[in-house]
């Protein structure tokens, strides 16, 4: 039997010291050679340092200049429900027995008739929600209470694998099969995740999983969260876990009630592709959350105002050509209508 090798660090080569003995004479053989990129001399192996490392990726940078950008046309991100939930990853959080679940569970059943969700249209398509915490006999007494025909486009599963250990797959196994889904709803977030330390590397490592999920197949994945029960002046901050949570996502969402049993509540909205929004809401008597009202405002210029004037410019000509800037100081030369060159570029790119 040969003994284990013994490393010996000699600058700048790392020397893995191998002993053998010699069967026949029943001696230890062995020689240190000069230190070489890679040698092998008898039971000696020397290998220099930088061989050690990892290479690195010489590829360059794929960038993109600024005028490029400005005048390149890109789509817009689709949401799910206008001016409110886009595709990407969403979190809503809110304290135990807020309203939650009765929230998510209205939510899939409106999109996926594609009724609109507070007076704002939605994207009608398939919908999934894992209610992990509920039975399929609680998810059935709740829909009669919230519908009088739940559409065979909503789907609903009491179990499902962790994030990195089978997940992924059975949400792509469930896309692959309902090609038009627009939203999946995983009620709790906690019930995904595996068990491990709550570090900031931990919530931005699994969120980003489902993250690139629904950037991939450009879906919307809201996850159901929980509130601290501390104040802060922020609500945001009251979201369980570390700020990672909050910057992986893409949206979030936080369910807080005036009182609790009240059954008045504030939804507070905040996001990339959103407005900084207040919804007050109030929960009707088939458990159904209703607008009260939206701090929304409505934007200083609307696009039909931008439309108007752009064809009353073109009713007299057939083409132009000319850059965002120029086109502005035609249709607005003395900026009463506060028309931009880059609200122009937004509507016509």
């Amino acid at each position: 039997m040969c003994p284990p090798p013994v490393l010996y660090p000699f600058w700048p080569c790392l020397v893995i010291f191998s002993f053998y003995q010699n069967s026949q004479n029943n001696q230890v053989k062995g020689k240190i050679p000069f230190p070489e990129a890679l040698t092998e001399v008898g039971a000696f192996h020397i290998q220099n340092k930088e061989e050690l490392t990892v290479r690195k990726n010489n590829s360059p940078l794929r960038t993109v200049d600024g005028a490029t950008l400005m005048s390149q046309p890109l789509h817009s991100p689709n949401f799910v429900v206008d001016t409110l939930l886009a595709q990407g990853l969403h979190i809503l959080a809110g304290s135990p027995k807020v309203g939650k679940s009765w929230l998510a569970l209205w939510l899939a059943v409106t999109v996926a008739k594609g009724e609109p969700v507070w007076n704002m249209t939605t994207k009608q398509g398939t919908t999934l929600y894992l209610c992990l915490e509920d039975s399929v006999l609680r998810i059935q007494n709740r829909l009669f209470e919230i519908t009088e025909d739940a559409p065979s486009s909503v789907h609903f599963c009491t179990e499902c694998d962790l994030i990195g250990q089978g997940l992924e797959e059975q949400v792509e196994t469930f896309l692959t099969a309902h090609p038009d889904t627009v939203l999946v709803i995983i009620d709790t977030l906690q019930m995904v995740r595996p068990i491990h330390d709550a570090t900031y590397a931990n919530d931005y490592r699994d969120l980003s999983v489902l993250k690139r999920l629904a950037d991939k197949h450009g879906i919307a994945i809201l996850l159901i969260h929980h509130l601290r029960k501390e104040k802060a002046k922020d609500v945001f901050q009251r979201i369980s876990g570390t700020t990672a949570i909050s910057g992986a996502v893409d949206s979030s969402f936080t369910l807080v009630e005036e009182k609790r049993g009240s059954g008045r509540a504030r939804l507070t909205c905040v996001g990339r592709d959103i407005e900084y929004r207040e919804l007050e809401l109030r929960r009707g008597e088939e458990n159904v959350w209703e607008l009260v009202s939206d701090s929304r405002e409505e934007p200083v210029l609307r696009e039909d105002r931008i439309v108007v004037l752009l064809s009353a410019f073109m009713s007299t000509r057939t083409v132009f050509i000319g850059t965002p800037t120029e086109l502005s100081e035609k249709i607005d030369p003395d900026r009463i209508e506060g028309i931009t060159p880059k609200k122009i570029s937004r509507l016509i790119l």
